[in-house]
């Protein structure tokens, strides 16, 4: 019985593990028109240019006083920090990231879109895979502005 299980399980953490290493990118990533891409319907995603009404979807942007250079830089060191995060692209409006879990290497699809005039940050957070994240991109981004809010304190 033992054995089963063990086989069992072995066989799940290989398949997700699998299935993680030929997921592809999305193709709508990037800014279209000031516009990051609409979250699909599953709730495995949040967008902060989603209609507040959408509150599945919907979350507030990145905030910030003073230099937006010194926010963008601030903001690309907080990501650096943080585990599992392949940084993707880079440049001076545009920043996109991939976070994978640790055990069946679930890879979220992370872009962030400087507005230097209006001093926010939108951004948007998917899962590629699945339907629900539990919850997953709406909590990393909370915690992500909590820490650049918190290094931008410092400065």
């Amino acid at each position: 019985m033992l054995w089963a299980l063990l086989s069992l399980f072995v066989i799940v953490i290989s398949f997700f593990l699998v299935r993680s290493v030929f997921s592809k990118a999305p193709t709508n990533l990037g800014v279209n028109n000031g516009q990051l891409a609409a979250c699909p319907a599953s709730p495995n995603c949040v967008n902060t240019q989603t209609d507040s009404s959408d509150t599945e979807h919907s979350i507030e942007p990145i905030t910030f006083e003073g230099d937006p250079e010194v926010a963008w830089t601030t903001l690309q060191e907080v990501l650096k920090s943080e585990p599992r995060t392949q940084i993707k692209t880079v440049n001076d409006q545009y920043f996109y990231v991939t976070f994978t879990s640790l055990i069946f290497r679930f890879v979220d699809d992370v872009e962030f879109y400087l507005e230097p005039e209006e001093k926010s940050i939108q951004f948007r957070s998917a899962s590629r895979e699945g339907y629900s994240d539990l919850g997953v991109n709406r909590k990393r981004m909370e915690s992500i502005r909590q820490k650049f809010q918190a290094a931008m304190n410092k400065e």
